[in-house]
């Protein structure tokens, strides 16, 4: 299936393949660590990566904005990859930006990447966000309700005879860790202790971004 149902705190979102969550019932979407401009930051560091990735990651937030039309879309942070990657943004990016904010609340969470988002990108900035029972905020703390990201979770995973290691959703039905949405970046495995922090045991599940399908899977099972 091409997304998976995942509990926090009895809200029922969807993880859809993208990586982004949806929340049918206020009709907000969610995506975290977007890291647009990090390619140009690299390349300002004499480490040269193909400029495409901010295309790439707009594209694929377009697709999904389109897909669920949402009234409210979160952004969780680290939304750009240094503090001064919004001046990077080309004049058809920020076009495509703008067109994706139209009609719709748009909420730019900050994070340790972006930390003074300036007011000039269309939405509002805010340091988390609390709607109902659930807090959207960039760093997770454990607390129950939540939703963040920062950690860019990833799971590796056995499958017919290989192993396939891809992004993913961390949640054990009070908390929950959204992968990274951004084209470059990278990830940290489930079974790192950040996540032991935040979940205790291993005893969350996994909601792994596959080809076609989200998968979910223990995070036991997965190494």
């Amino acid at each position: 299936m091409r997304a998976s149902k995942v509990m926090v705190a009895d809200v029922t979102f969807v993880a859809d393949l993208s990586g982004a969550l949806f929340w049918q019932e206020q009709r907000l979407l969610v995506v975290s660590d977007l890291h647009l401009e990090k390619g140009s930051s690299f390349a300002a560091r004499g480490v040269l990566l193909p400029p495409y990735d901010t295309v790439a990651t707009l594209g694929r937030l377009a697709a999904v904005i389109a897909r669920h039309d949402p009234r409210m879309v979160i952004a969780l942070g680290d939304s750009f990859h240094d503090r001064d990657a919004h001046e990077r943004l080309s004049a058809p990016d920020r076009d495509a930006l703008s067109a994706m904010q139209a009609r719709r609340d748009w909420i730019w969470i900050s994070g340790n990447h972006d930390p003074a988002l300036p007011s000039d990108l269309g939405g509002v900035v805010a340091s988390e966000v609390a709607i109902g029972p659930i807090a959207f905020r960039h760093e997770p703390t454990g607390a129950a309700g939540e939703i963040a990201g920062h950690l860019h979770p990833k799971a590796r995973v056995a499958t017919r005879g290989r192993s396939m290691e891809r992004r993913c959703f961390a949640s054990d039905g009070e908390r929950a860790v959204m992968p990274a949405f951004g084209a470059y970046t990278g990830g940290l495995s489930i079974r790192d202790v950040a996540f032991a922090k935040i979940f205790g045991a291993p005893g969350f599940m996994a909601h792994v971004l596959g080809d076609n399908r989200v998968h979910r899977i223990a995070a036991s099972r997965c190494y």
